[in-house]
């Protein structure tokens, strides 16, 4: 385009010259060897430019002529590097495809009619070509010798390391992605295995730094970013709490600022302030992550932030935290807590109850059995609420990659994978789905009309002394006790509307091995009623 436009500036430009030179007429004398010759401007201007163009197309007949060999080599050179590229790309697609044998006779192919050490993918078309034939070994060594050449050095390094995962060899694995990430940080592999290494062995500050490089690269969004930094600030807290109190302080308030919402960070950081009698500003760390998600380890450390505090003093703290966040379990749960220990045994009972309302869990049904046995002491109410935990969904717990921990840690104990760790329900039980519709009492009960029974089979007779004298009476009238009649809507609008309301029977609940005595079934049975079965 910019050719274009030079020529036809150049073509208008000489117009202009000629169209100037036809409004001025004139004469050119040229005197040479004696002749005088004498011609006008226009001619004289034409004859000029005729004999330039012409020196001009004799030079690049010359030109031409001259380089001619080269061109034509260059020719067939172009030709050759041109099928030997499709080749490559055809080997390339092959691979892709896992079709190996097509991708061996492409790899040759473009060898051939490409020299390598100008076209680095012919390797990796190698490499790719050994992999598929099952040549690991030989797959290897073209990687290896691909660390030499600093273009295709990275891509040897993932070659090896994706071997090394393969054998699984995580050390090997995690070598070779540690080198790739010291020339390139911005790789995503390189920079998530070498964190995995990093924090594998406690470098909390070469993790940090690693992160650093990944934000400064936009490898990771700002916020991905100050998550991980204040996942291992709290880690660098937490393993120099005992040796590094201040340097611990430091990190736990950096990695609380990052995230206020993040329990643990909350934690270590009021933990290390409630170490230095800075009670006050732990707990108002405290109390801004409980306003963001309640946490049992954050109810627990702002319960007894000061350890010379009464009971009375505990509980009001739990009742505090229980007005920032209300109907919640996690604050009824915490209360219920400080009441027991103070032995508030209605407020206890009380806010478990609630818990339970809102949220049925295990952790509530054990919380108000040890309440029962420590008010009342009986064993049958204790094991009846043991029974329910049991069926009970399960308390959140920290869960990664299906291990259930009681406190956080950075990284998973079985991938490695820094900030696995949720804040969740484990998996169900089984027995939790079997069982767990004795905890439904709204549920509709469906009536089953009973068999008939056989004329030959003859009924069992239940002995009843208290009712003796009414079966004399009703001996001539049909026994119709054999046959269950189902509750029926002509049934209940047969009932009077200003009959007594009898409280429905509560279903009784599955219960362990010696449940104990219930006192108040104790006291409705009747000692004259017997009964065969």
């Amino acid at each position: 385009m910019i050719r274009l436009l030079a020529f036809l500036i150049v073509v208008f430009a000489l117009g202009l010259g000629f169209a100037w030179l036809a409004d001025r007429p004139g004469d050119m004398v040229v005197t040479f060897n004696g002749y005088q010759y004498q011609v006008s401007l226009m001619v004289a201007a034409v004859a000029v430019v005729t004999v330039v163009a012409a020196v001009m197309i004799l030079w690049w007949l010359v030109k031409s002529l001259w380089n001619s060999p080269y061109t034509i080599s260059r020719y067939f050179r172009v030709r050759r590097r041109d099928r030997g590229y499709q080749a490559l790309s055809t080997g390339m697609i092959a691979a892709g495809a896992g079709d190996g044998a097509l991708a061996r006779k492409k790899t040759k192919e473009a060898a051939k009619l490409i020299r390598s050490d100008q076209e680095p993918l012919i390797h990796l078309l190698e490499a790719q070509a050994s992999l598929l034939e099952g040549d690991h070994e030989g797959a290897r060594q073209k990687f290896e010798s691909m660390l030499d050449d600093p273009e295709m050095r990275l891509l040897g390094l993932r070659g090896l390391y994706l071997e090394a995962e393969r054998l699984g060899d995580r050390n090997a694995a995690r070598h070779y992605a540690g080198r790739a990430a010291a020339v390139a940080p911005q790789l995503a592999w390189a920079a998530e295995s070498t964190l995995e290494e990093l924090t594998a062995r406690g470098d909390w500050d070469g993790a940090l730094k690693l992160v650093d490089a990944q934000k400064s690269t936009r490898q990771i969004e700002r916020d991905a970013a100050n998550r991980r930094r204040a996942v291992l600030l709290t880690a660098k807290a937490q393993a120099l709490a005992g040796s590094d109190p201040a340097t611990a302080r430091t990190a736990a308030l950096e990695a609380n600022k990052l995230r206020p919402d993040f329990a643990p960070a909350a934690v270590a950081a009021a933990a290390a302030l409630f170490k230095q009698n800075d009670v006050r500003k732990g707990s108002k760390i405290l109390e801004t992550a409980w306003k963001a998600e309640p946490h049992p380890e954050i109810a627990e450390l702002y319960t007894h932030a000061r350890p010379g505090d009464a009971v009375l003093d505990r509980l009001n703290r739990a009742k505090k935290l229980q007005e920032m966040k209300k109907n919640h379990a996690e604050s009824s749960m915490t209360v219920a807590r400080a009441a027991l220990d103070a032995q508030d045994f209605p407020t206890a009972r009380r806010e478990a109850e609630a818990a339970i309302r809102m949220d049925r869990r295990e952790g509530a049904y054990l919380l108000l059995a040890d309440i029962e046995e420590a008010e009342t002491g009986d064993q049958g109410k204790v094991r009846q609420l043991l029974s329910k935990a049991v069926r009970a969904p399960r308390d959140p717990a920290w869960v990664a990659d299906g291990v259930v921990s009681e406190r956080w840690a950075p990284v998973s104990p079985v991938s490695g994978r820094l900030d696995a760790f949720e804040w969740r329900a484990p998996m169900e039980r089984l027995g939790q789905l079997i069982d767990s519709r004795d905890e439904a009492p709204d549920a509709a009960v469906v009536a089953i009309e009973a068999p008939i029974r056989p004329v030959s089979e003859k009924p069992i007779d239940v002995v009843d002394h208290a009712v003796q004298g009414s079966e004399a009476a009703g001996k001539g009238t049909d026994r119709s006790e054999d046959h269950v009649t189902p509750v029926t809507a002509a049934a209940f609008a047969a009932v009077p509307t200003d009959a007594e309301a009898v409280e429905p029977a509560e279903e009784l609940a599955r219960l362990p091995d010696d449940p104990g005595v219930d006192p108040d079934e104790e006291a409705e049975k009747s000692p004259r009623r017997f009964r065969l079965f």
